[in-house]
């Protein structure tokens, strides 16, 4: 915990509500700025979402924002009518708390599809954690706990900079791909922005990071990554503003690396670097395929050095190339040059897929200067038993 450092003017909390049937199990957490905070955030692309997700992208952006109010174990998704004022109660009983007004208060939920909330629960909950919340390490430990549902462990990434902090937590195990994945992220800084800055910083973040990863290519309803900053002065501008982008890019994608390290079932988290297409998009659209076949996931998890599914991957992802066009690594074995297979030592590319938890595959093109790096999961066993048994 040592490396932890948190952002000056927050405090936490996340308790036990009895929202989930696991004795001692955090289910709710409510984060708190001491000062009004500039806002923002991204959201599901999926047409079906969640009533967290509606009423807090309606309040988005904005410039005084005090707090955000989470619920693990209930998605509060395709609920209907109901669903949006149950989310909309849940910030109103924390603004009561604060003193401040319900539009100032955001709301994010995770857990299973189609459940009304336990308004009950939540009456007597979220004032409790409300009162609860303190600063500190145990109390945002106590929060990223809260928040999480099939994950092994709470995910924290924290930069700091000479003149400001940037503090992240987030949940993520499955139902993950682009854009975003089910998963919540909260990024936290003491630096002053502009909410318009704020919020194109965060998209490019997001777009280099939670959405460029993927499990199994689900993207969920109830995605939500809020970013708040509450400093006080003239906002950041110039190489300073640079600056404060950086760290909450190096955050986002700390963050997502964490959320494939966790992936349900996964054994592997694994690196696909695209280099050399036309743009941008056209190597993320070639990372993103690879990333989401299944041959390519199961030959990982099985040590297999099947780079042929590889290289088909990027053949049917849809940008134009030919086959001299492309060279491939698997590590620092040179597999495939300009089209062409070379010899390899097959024992030793297996034993690299076997005994290495990270693995990195490498798209050389020779297109033009646009570049993507992209993360994923093998596909296991023990992801179908998980993602099988969910409900049941």
């Amino acid at each position: 915990m040592s490396e932890w450092h948190l952002a000056r003017g927050y405090r936490y909390a996340g308790i036990v509500s009895g929202l989930r049937t696991e004795p001692d199990r955090r289910d709710l957490a409510v984060i708190v700025s001491d000062t009004p905070a500039a806002a923002t955030g991204v959201f599901t692309q999926n047409r079906v979402c969640a009533a967290p997700v509606q009423v807090s992208r309606e309040r988005l952006p904005r410039a005084d924002a005090r707090a955000i109010v989470v619920c693990s174990g209930n998605a509060n998704a395709c609920t209907g009518d109901q669903g949006l004022a149950d989310a909309r109660r849940m910030t109103q009983l924390v603004a009561t708390e604060l003193g401040c007004a319900t539009e100032q208060v955001l709301v994010a939920s995770t857990g299973v599809i189609g459940r009304p909330l336990p308004m009950p629960v939540l009456e007597a909950g979220v004032p409790k954690a409300t009162s609860e919340v303190a600063e500190g390490r145990d109390a945002l430990s106590n929060a990223a706990h809260a928040i999480l549902t099939t994950d092994t462990g709470i995910k924290i990434a924290t930069r700091r900079h000479a003149d400001f902090t940037v503090t992240g937590f987030a949940k993520g195990a499955a139902m993950i791909g682009p854009n975003m994945a089910t998963m919540l992220g909260f990024v936290l800084t003491d630096a002053a922005v502009a909410p318009a800055d704020l919020h194109r910083i965060l998209k490019v973040a997001a777009e280099q990071s939670f959405n460029s990863i993927s499990v199994e290519g689900h993207t969920s309803t109830n995605d939500t990554v809020f970013l708040l900053a509450n400093g006080s002065g003239p906002p950041l501008a110039g190489a300073e503003l640079d600056a404060f982008a950086h760290e909450v890019r190096h955050v986002c994608v700390e963050l997502a690396r964490k959320i494939i390290i966790d992936a349900e079932g996964a054994e592997h988290l694994i690196t696909i670097e695209v280099e050399g297409c036309r743009s941008d998009a056209e190597a993320k659209q070639v990372a993103k395929t690879i990333a989401e076949s299944a041959l390519v996931k199961t030959a990982v998890f099985g040590a297999d050095p099947n780079w042929g599914r590889v290289v088909s991957a990027a053949g049917y992802s849809g940008v134009a190339f030919e086959e001299k066009d492309l060279s491939l690594w698997m590590g620092d074995l040179l597999l495939y040059r300009a089209g062409a297979p070379l010899p390899f030592d097959a024992a030793s590319a297996s034993a690299y897929l076997k005994h290495n938890r990270e693995v990195h595959f490498k798209l050389r093109f020779t297109l033009g200067t646009g570049r993507s790096t992209f993360y994923t999961s093998d596909l296991t066993t023990e992801y179908v038993r998980l993602n099988a048994d969910y409900t049941t």
